[in-house]
């Protein structure tokens, strides 16, 4: 871990909580759920303005540019044709030690919608919304910026590879949008 990545994770101890907290509920998701997401991976979204949530989302954890696997991604996609085997590799790549090290992940997290989800129209319209993520005796109520990324971006490239692994009816033209979370605003239960 570099001294600008320690200061970075040691500065903020909910940003440091949160991320130790995903990388190990994300390794059971993959080794004791067969890659099947729960609650832990799966916030309630509240979009900014509005009281009653719209519903869970599968979040996505990419790396930083630096730690990207991407290439290894698209490389066991196209490997085979067969979707058992697919992600057969996949929960033996991301069981392995995918999840090990916290500070390689670029500190936001990811979702696929349909591009008419009247969800996704919701939370562009809004421009934050809340995550809360509520598993394993834990809960993080987390204030996000939402942004679209675009094609060129290497996290939409490295969300859209992990979850074609998951799911080959995945569409080309699938919406990936990035939650940034502002951890100031954010909070733990119980509080750190």
């Amino acid at each position: 871990m570099s001294a600008e990545t320690q200061s970075e994770l040691f500065e903020n101890p909910l940003k440091n909580a949160f991320q130790r907290w995903q990388c190990r509920v994300r390794q059971i998701v993959m080794r004791e759920n067969g890659g099947r997401p729960d609650d832990a991976i799966m916030p309630l979204v509240t979009p900014a303005g509005e009281d009653e949530p719209i519903g869970h989302i599968i979040t996505v954890m990419p790396r930083k540019a630096e730690a990207s696997v991407t290439p290894e991604l698209m490389h066991m996609a196209r490997k085979t044709m067969d979707p058992a085997q697919r992600r057969e590799q996949a929960l033996t790549f991301f069981s392995a030690n995918y999840y090990q090290k916290p500070d390689q992940f670029a500190g936001l997290l990811t979702a696929t919608f349909k591009p008419d989800s009247p969800g996704l129209a919701q939370l562009r319209a809004a421009k934050q919304c809340v995550l809360t993520f509520q598993a394993y005796s834990r809960r993080f109520d987390l204030s996000c910026r939402v942004r679209r990324l675009e094609r060129s971006d290497p996290l939409r490239e490295a969300t859209w590879w992990h979850n074609f692994l998951f799911n080959p009816n995945l569409d080309a033209d699938t919406e990936i949008v990035g939650f940034e979370p502002i951890w100031s605003e954010s909070r733990a239960y119980p509080p750190l």
